[in-house]
């Protein structure tokens, strides 16, 4: 009983903790997979919450018959799932807690919108200065296209430290948090194709 209350308490705080992040960032209505996941925690806290209250309920004097036949066929498995269930849910606030970089709203859902926006200062900041550049050497002005080179270079910095933040800030990277999956394409100069 006291498992199924624990589980129902971590998974009801988890429920809470992504709506009111959903209602903050205004995206209760846009966010379906950030609400459908608030309603699985909501379920499943719900569902420990009736289980531990049908356990309690005999004690009560209420709903004997029923309460009194679902103790008795419960067993150590039962209460060891339970207690699993709510070890889980602890963790996972634990963690929520006390990672700075942890989201503290809706951000573990994806935001089409801030995507959005992220491409387009990729293409205004990067892409552009690139294609600057390259215009620039191919019409011979390459005074010109290193210096769009350097300035593209500048803003691409810019966009990376504001992603992950200064050196030393509360955003904490352990040895290989940064790691790629795979490795960076460099391209050497082009060879002239074959005839």
């Amino acid at each position: 009983m006291a498992a199924a209350f624990l589980a129902a308490a971590a998974f009801a705080v988890i429920a809470y903790a992504i709506v009111r992040g959903l209602v903050a960032s205004s995206q209760l209505r846009t966010n379906r997979l950030g609400v459908a996941t608030a309603l699985i925690f909501v379920t499943v806290a719900g569902s420990f919450a009736l289980q531990g209250y049908q356990l309690l309920a005999p004690s009560l004097g209420v709903g004997k018959q029923h309460g009194l036949a679902l103790r008795d066929a419960a067993d150590w498995h039962t209460a060891v799932w339970g207690l699993l269930t709510a070890a889980a849910g602890i963790y996972y606030l634990a963690l929520r807690r006390s990672r700075a970089s942890a989201p503290q709203s809706a951000q573990m859902f994806e935001d089409l919108k801030a995507r959005e926006r992220q491409a387009l200062e990729i293409n205004d900041n990067i892409v552009q200065g690139l294609t600057v550049a390259k215009y620039a050497m191919s019409i011979g002005a390459e005074d010109h296209g290193r210096q769009a080179i350097d300035d593209t270079l500048v803003r691409a910095r810019a966009i990376i430290t504001d992603r992950l933040g200064e050196p030393g800030s509360e955003i904490e990277f352990g040895p290989g948090d940064l790691r790629r999956a795979t490795p960076a394409a460099v391209v050497s100069k082009a060879e002239p194709p074959e005839a």
